[in-house]
């Protein structure tokens, strides 16, 4: 190093780099003397900056785990809290098959009951169902197992709804309709 070069600690620190708000003025940088600048010094000052980068790449390391823990804490909870949501129907469902029957019609009333409050449970998580039948045919909504001529209905759209889908929010495809289509 020469004299005319910079001390590389006080180029990084920019602790002392800055002035308090006591200080009027900036601070002046100084000159490294020829004694300051020797092999030793030099080696000194990179093993400080390399403890220095390291602990920096452990505290790095540190906020990023927690990130994720913290990230899967989220989906822990709101997956917890759906799955409440849900629980009074599998109860439902558990008295339903402990009742006696009476009649074929007592027991679908029941399972239409239970059915409703189902669909009410998943419409508070935000899953709606997607209409299909008799909809214009939509490749990113809908599903087509099979596509049939007809003369009684337009040309792509609907015919049959197979299986009904349903999206979370604005997101189709949580479980994509399946349909056949003219």
């Amino acid at each position: 190093m020469t004299g005319s070069n910079v001390n590389l600690s006080e180029q990084l620190d920019l602790d002392d780099a800055l002035p308090s708000s006591n200080d009027n003025q900036w601070p002046t940088r100084r000159v490294a003397t020829a004694e300051e600048s020797s092999p030793e010094k030099a080696k000194v000052e990179l093993d400080a900056l390399r403890d220095r980068m390291a602990r920096l790449q452990a505290d790095f390391e540190n906020v990023r785990k927690r990130a994720v823990k913290e990230q899967q804490d989220f989906k822990d909870y709101a997956l917890a809290d759906a799955l409440k949501s849900l629980l009074p129907i599998l109860d439902s469902f558990d008295r339903a098959l402990q009742a006696p029957a009476r009649s074929p019609q007592e027991f679908r009333s029941g399972v239409d009951l239970i059915r409703k409050q189902l669909c009410d449970a998943l419409g508070k998580l935000g899953l709606t169902a997607v209409p299909a039948k008799g909809e214009r045919f939509d490749p990113f909504v809908h599903h087509a197992v099979d596509m049939v001529d007809s003369t009684t209905s337009k040309n792509n759209h609907v015919l049959e709804e197979l299986q009904c889908g349903y999206k979370l929010g604005d997101r189709f495809g949580v479980d994509p309709n399946f349909e056949t289509t003219s």
